[in-house]
Protein backbone atom coordinates (compact mmCIF):
# COMPACT_ATOMS: atom_id res chain seq x y z
CA UNK A 1 0.00 0.00 0.00
CA UNK A 2 1.28 3.28 -0.88
CA UNK A 3 1.80 6.42 1.33
CA UNK A 4 -0.69 8.49 -0.38
CA UNK A 5 -3.22 5.86 0.12
CA UNK A 6 -2.62 5.16 4.09
CA UNK A 7 -3.02 8.86 4.80
CA UNK A 8 -6.48 8.74 2.56
CA UNK A 9 -7.49 5.63 4.60
CA UNK A 10 -6.40 7.36 7.86
CA UNK A 11 -7.91 11.12 7.16
CA UNK A 12 -11.73 9.24 5.99
CA UNK A 13 -11.60 7.31 9.71
CA UNK A 14 -10.40 10.59 11.12
CA UNK A 15 -13.02 12.44 9.41
CA UNK A 16 -15.90 9.72 10.80
CA UNK A 17 -14.81 9.80 14.33
CA UNK A 18 -13.44 6.35 13.98
CA UNK A 19 -10.28 4.60 14.34
CA UNK A 20 -9.02 0.79 15.20
CA UNK A 21 -5.66 -0.48 16.23
CA UNK A 22 -4.59 -4.19 15.86
CA UNK A 23 -2.05 -6.14 16.71
CA UNK A 24 -1.20 -10.25 16.49
CA UNK A 25 1.29 -11.16 19.14
CA UNK A 26 4.28 -14.26 18.27
CA UNK A 27 3.23 -17.37 18.58
CA UNK A 28 4.89 -18.37 21.08
CA UNK A 29 3.90 -15.72 23.32
CA UNK A 30 1.98 -16.68 26.24
CA UNK A 31 -0.61 -14.95 28.16
CA UNK A 32 -0.68 -14.52 31.92
CA UNK A 33 -3.67 -16.27 34.02
CA UNK A 34 -6.64 -13.85 34.84
CA UNK A 35 -8.33 -13.77 38.01
CA UNK A 36 -10.18 -11.01 37.08
CA UNK A 37 -12.37 -12.58 34.02
CA UNK A 38 -16.18 -12.25 34.60
CA UNK A 39 -18.93 -12.05 31.48
CA UNK A 40 -20.73 -8.78 30.76
CA UNK A 41 -23.26 -7.91 33.59
CA UNK A 42 -20.95 -8.86 36.60
CA UNK A 43 -18.44 -7.19 35.37
CA UNK A 44 -19.87 -3.52 35.63
CA UNK A 45 -21.55 -4.09 39.14
CA UNK A 46 -18.77 -2.97 41.53
CA UNK A 47 -17.00 -0.59 38.84
CA UNK A 48 -18.27 2.29 40.21
CA UNK A 49 -16.99 1.61 43.78
CA UNK A 50 -13.45 0.76 42.63
CA UNK A 51 -13.52 3.69 40.43
CA UNK A 52 -14.19 5.95 43.52
CA UNK A 53 -11.74 3.72 46.09
CA UNK A 54 -8.79 4.49 42.95
CA UNK A 55 -10.03 8.01 43.06
CA UNK A 56 -10.72 8.28 39.14
CA UNK A 57 -13.27 10.65 37.76
CA UNK A 58 -17.20 10.05 38.49
CA UNK A 59 -18.90 7.75 36.16
CA UNK A 60 -22.26 7.78 35.93
CA UNK A 61 -24.72 5.46 35.94
CA UNK A 62 -25.37 5.74 31.87
CA UNK A 63 -21.03 5.44 31.64
CA UNK A 64 -22.33 1.35 32.89
CA UNK A 65 -25.31 1.30 30.52
CA UNK A 66 -24.06 2.02 27.84
CA UNK A 67 -20.60 0.20 27.98
CA UNK A 68 -22.70 -3.20 29.43
CA UNK A 69 -24.85 -2.13 26.14
CA UNK A 70 -21.64 -1.87 23.92
CA UNK A 71 -20.71 -5.57 25.23
CA UNK A 72 -23.76 -6.95 24.70
CA UNK A 73 -24.28 -5.63 20.79
CA UNK A 74 -20.75 -6.89 20.44
CA UNK A 75 -21.33 -10.37 21.78
CA UNK A 76 -24.42 -10.27 19.05
CA UNK A 77 -22.88 -9.44 16.14
CA UNK A 78 -20.08 -12.33 17.23
CA UNK A 79 -23.24 -14.83 17.70
CA UNK A 80 -24.99 -14.12 14.11
CA UNK A 81 -21.38 -14.74 12.78
CA UNK A 82 -20.98 -17.90 14.32
CA UNK A 83 -18.00 -16.66 17.06
CA UNK A 84 -18.02 -16.89 20.72
CA UNK A 85 -19.03 -14.73 22.65
CA UNK A 86 -16.16 -11.92 24.73
CA UNK A 87 -15.91 -12.91 28.32
CA UNK A 88 -15.20 -9.12 30.04
CA UNK A 89 -11.91 -8.99 31.49
CA UNK A 90 -11.88 -5.96 34.85
CA UNK A 91 -8.16 -5.13 34.09
CA UNK A 92 -8.97 -4.78 30.68
CA UNK A 93 -12.48 -2.41 31.44
CA UNK A 94 -10.20 -0.57 33.64
CA UNK A 95 -7.97 0.08 30.71
CA UNK A 96 -10.44 1.17 28.83
CA UNK A 97 -12.20 3.14 30.77
CA UNK A 98 -8.85 5.08 31.55
CA UNK A 99 -8.37 5.54 28.14
CA UNK A 100 -11.71 6.77 27.84
CA UNK A 101 -11.18 9.31 30.50
CA UNK A 102 -7.63 10.45 28.96
CA UNK A 103 -8.84 11.35 25.67
CA UNK A 104 -11.52 13.62 27.17
CA UNK A 105 -9.13 15.08 29.57
CA UNK A 106 -6.54 15.29 27.58
CA UNK A 107 -8.58 16.89 24.38
CA UNK A 108 -6.89 14.07 22.11
CA UNK A 109 -8.63 11.53 19.76
CA UNK A 110 -6.00 8.99 18.57
CA UNK A 111 -5.03 5.40 19.55
CA UNK A 112 -1.88 6.66 20.84
CA UNK A 113 -2.18 8.32 23.90
CA UNK A 114 -0.02 11.57 25.26
CA UNK A 115 -0.51 9.78 29.01
CA UNK A 116 0.03 6.20 27.83
CA UNK A 117 1.65 6.10 24.41
CA UNK A 118 0.18 3.42 21.89
CA UNK A 119 -2.94 0.78 23.54
CA UNK A 120 0.18 -1.89 23.66
CA UNK A 121 2.03 -0.26 25.83
CA UNK A 122 -0.77 1.10 27.94
CA UNK A 123 -1.49 -2.95 28.41
CA UNK A 124 1.77 -3.11 29.59
CA UNK A 125 1.53 -0.43 31.86
CA UNK A 126 -1.43 -2.29 33.23
CA UNK A 127 0.12 -5.69 33.50
CA UNK A 128 -2.35 -7.07 31.00
CA UNK A 129 -1.03 -10.15 28.77
CA UNK A 130 -2.11 -10.89 25.60
CA UNK A 131 -1.35 -13.13 22.40
CA UNK A 132 -3.30 -10.89 20.27
CA UNK A 133 -4.58 -7.58 20.56
CA UNK A 134 -6.68 -4.50 19.07
CA UNK A 135 -8.55 -1.40 20.09
CA UNK A 136 -11.54 0.66 18.49
CA UNK A 137 -12.04 4.12 19.48
CA UNK A 138 -15.04 6.90 18.48
CA UNK A 139 -16.09 10.59 19.04
CA UNK A 140 -19.45 11.75 18.65
CA UNK A 141 -21.90 8.90 18.74
CA UNK A 142 -24.77 9.48 21.31
CA UNK A 143 -25.78 5.78 22.02
CA UNK A 144 -24.74 2.22 22.07
CA UNK A 145 -26.51 1.34 18.88
CA UNK A 146 -25.36 4.13 17.22
CA UNK A 147 -21.42 3.32 17.93
CA UNK A 148 -21.18 -0.10 17.31
CA UNK A 149 -23.37 1.10 13.70
CA UNK A 150 -20.34 3.22 13.17
CA UNK A 151 -17.75 0.49 14.16
CA UNK A 152 -19.78 -2.51 12.04
CA UNK A 153 -19.49 -0.04 8.93
CA UNK A 154 -16.14 0.37 9.48
CA UNK A 155 -13.82 -2.51 7.77
CA UNK A 156 -11.10 -2.16 10.61
CA UNK A 157 -13.08 -2.20 13.61
CA UNK A 158 -15.70 -4.79 12.42
CA UNK A 159 -12.44 -6.85 12.12
CA UNK A 160 -11.79 -6.50 15.36
CA UNK A 161 -15.12 -6.82 16.72
CA UNK A 162 -15.25 -10.06 14.54
CA UNK A 163 -12.04 -11.09 15.05
CA UNK A 164 -11.76 -15.03 15.63
CA UNK A 165 -8.44 -13.88 17.41
CA UNK A 166 -9.96 -12.32 20.18
CA UNK A 167 -11.55 -13.87 23.74
CA UNK A 168 -11.54 -10.84 26.12
CA UNK A 169 -12.91 -7.14 26.10
CA UNK A 170 -13.28 -3.76 28.05
CA UNK A 171 -15.13 -1.06 27.10
CA UNK A 172 -14.76 2.62 27.84
CA UNK A 173 -17.31 5.58 27.50
CA UNK A 174 -16.84 9.10 28.87
CA UNK A 175 -18.63 12.34 27.16
CA UNK A 176 -19.43 11.05 23.95
CA UNK A 177 -15.93 9.01 23.37
CA UNK A 178 -15.62 5.32 23.24
CA UNK A 179 -13.10 2.82 23.61
CA UNK A 180 -12.95 -1.14 22.56
CA UNK A 181 -9.75 -2.75 23.50
CA UNK A 182 -9.52 -6.53 22.64
CA UNK A 183 -7.43 -9.47 23.88
CA UNK A 184 -7.22 -12.95 22.74
CA UNK A 185 -5.46 -14.98 25.97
Amino acid sequence: MKLTQLKRIVASAAAAGVLAATLIAPAGAQAAPSSHVQYTHKAYAKLSADFTAAGKTAVTADTYAFVAQVADLVNQERSKAGLKALAVDTNLQTMAQDKAVDMYKNNYFSHTSPTYGSPFDMMKTYKISYRAAGENIAKGQTSPAQVMNSWMNSPGHKANILSKNFTHIGVGYVNGIWVQEFIGK
